[in-house]
């Protein structure tokens, strides 16, 4: 009996009764239980995990999709205020040219009453010039006798041009 001395027996026996003692009180059930329990959470996080990762995915999606929509909303809106601008430089030009040309109009039809004024103002410097001539040389070239004679005749015609 020589091994009931030895430590390692004992040792051995104690091992075997702790062994025997967990199996009896269910440890290996508990901790199956305990590891089956926190497996099912880890798989719930990890379902967790998958669901919130999809719904990332989708959000980045939409995201990808409005920053697209955006952007095409951007490019639109460029395009139409670069058609805008367009369209107003043509309409100023437009309007541009009429203003210079009514301008244009309006200085040719002030230079042109201009020009009326000063021939009317010609012809009367020329009448008045012709009338003092034409005085001058009446009273040069008459004399009282034709003056008379003048006169006698007018009075005369003046019966039949009243009539």
């Amino acid at each position: 009996m020589e091994i009931l001395r030895e430590p390692e027996f004992w040792v051995a026996v104690g091992f075997v009764l702790v062994i025997v003692l967990l199996v009896w009180k269910g440890v290996p059930a508990m901790v199956a239980k305990m590891l089956d329990s926190r497996a099912a959470v880890i798989s719930a996080e990890l379902a967790e995990a998958r669901r919130l990762r999809e719904e990332a995915a989708r959000l980045l999606a939409d995201y990808h999709a409005k920053a697209a929509g955006a952007e095409r909303d951007a490019e639109t809106i460029l395009t139409e205020a670069r058609a805008e601008a367009a369209r107003f430089a043509e309409l100023s030009r437009t309007d541009l040219s009429a203003q210079i040309s009514r301008r244009a109009q309006a200085a040719q039809d002030k230079i042109a009453q201009a020009e009326a004024a000063a021939m009317q103002e010609i012809r009367a410097l020329a009448a008045d010039a012709a009338v003092a001539a034409a005085q001058k040389l009446i009273q040069a070239r008459m004399d009282e006798q034709r003056a008379g004679n003048l006169i006698a005749e007018s009075i005369k015609d003046l019966g039949g041009k009243l009539n």
